[in-house]
């Protein structure tokens, strides 16, 4: 039987079955990889952009993956390009160390943030101020900020056209909530907050990409707790926008901001043009960094 070369990207890992949408007719063949990839160790993911041949019958073999623009461990998917960050202001409270730190790591792997603060609900009327407050702060450094009580899926179309995107966040801040709520027919099981741990039970199951507003959306909620990727110091500027903006105008080429003299980033947070905060994020950030021991 004839086969035929396509294109297309990986919507459905299943049992060593790979469901591919082909680009061209968005029609879904099943495949399987080729014996190749097994001695090379190459798995193919989720997300991955693969060419395959195929009959008639819509199913086929895999032959070549696409090289990959990042690629994250858990959930097993590549080519995000779009990255929703649930953030509670409650149950569990807001932890700016941890929000910078899945930043600044979204940020190194090329994924665009859009922050989403859960629980309003549950905020007391002099809770609101402040929790305004740190909402501001990050729409000012450039962050795309929802709220759970004002989300409306039309403010999100222009942002998901072909795009692959997936929710991220801590245990038990509502990532499954928020994926109920843009697919509602996946019906996710959610978690209460365990008062003794003050993190949720873990609720994920299968991977698959499916259809939301002219993009692709993971069905699985991802990572809750993240190690920095293999990232040199230097790099780690780039991943904090707020203090990108002002590095150029350093005296020394790769300031590090800590204790070089004419450093334009320490001018600004004395200044307060960058939020103590972000700064003390960056610092111990940066430390971590300088602590790991090196691979060989």
């Amino acid at each position: 039987m004839t086969k035929t070369d396509y294109q297309g990207q990986i919507v459905h890992a299943l049992s060593g079955f790979y469901y591919v949408e082909e680009a061209q007719s968005h029609q879904r063949y099943e495949t399987r990889a080729r014996g190749q990839f097994r001695k090379t160790k190459t798995s193919p993911l989720v997300g991955d952009y693969v060419r395959f041949i195929a009959d008639h019958d819509r199913e086929g073999l895999i032959t070549e993956v696409l090289p990959r623009k990042n690629q994250l461990q858990r959930p097993p998917v590549a080519n995000v390009d779009l990255a929703f960050l649930v953030v509670s202001v409650k149950e569990p409270s807001i932890s700016p160390k941890l929000l910078d730190r899945f930043l600044a790591y979204l940020a190194y792997e090329g994924i665009e943030v859009v922050l989403y603060f859960s629980k309003l609900d549950l905020l007391a009327e002099d809770e609101r101020a402040e929790v305004a407050d740190f909402m501001a702060l990050y729409e000012k450094i450039g962050y795309r900020v929802f709220q759970s009580d004002a989300l409306d899926l039309a403010d999100l179309e222009s942002l998901s056209q072909g795009q692959t995107m997936v929710v991220v966040g801590q245990s038990g801040v509502g990532k499954s909530t928020l994926l109920n709520r843009l697919l509602p027919e996946l019906d996710l099981e959610t978690a209460e907050v365990s008062k003794s741990l003050g993190r949720g039970r873990h609720t994920t199951r299968d991977v698959q990409l499916h259809d939301l507003l002219g993009g692709k959306f993971l069905d699985t909620p991802g990572f809750s707790s993240i190690d920095l990727p293999d990232m040199e110091a230097a790099e780690l500027t780039g991943c904090f926008p707020d203090i990108a903006a002002y590095a150029p105008a350093c005296k020394f080429r790769g300031c590090l901001h800590l204790k070089e003299p004419k450093c334009a980033v320490k001018a600004a947070v004395a200044e307060g043009e960058i939020e103590e905060s972000r700064y003390t994020s960056y610092c111990q950030l940066l430390d971590e960094l300088a602590k790991r021991k090196p691979k060989y």
